[in-house]
């Protein structure tokens, strides 16, 4: 799942997001997510997210639950 729909992220749901400086290079980070920080619906470049541990990226992979 890419995270282009809000409706698909929620606190606690594990996922890779590109911080703003990695855009260009593509690297992802990955955590938990704390807050849901785009407020539409939708986001061509993926939903921005705080994650637990601080950092601030747009959600390109969600990680399914085992």
């Amino acid at each position: 799942m890419d995270g282009r729909k809000r409706v698909d992220i929620n606190p606690g749901t594990r996922v890779q997001v590109a911080q703003k400086q990695d855009q260009r290079s593509g690297k992802l980070t990955e955590g938990t997510v704390r807050e849901i920080l785009t407020n539409s619906a939708t986001h061509p470049h993926g939903i921005k997210v705080r994650l637990v541990s601080g950092v601030v990226g747009r959600v390109k992979v969600i990680i399914p639950e085992r």
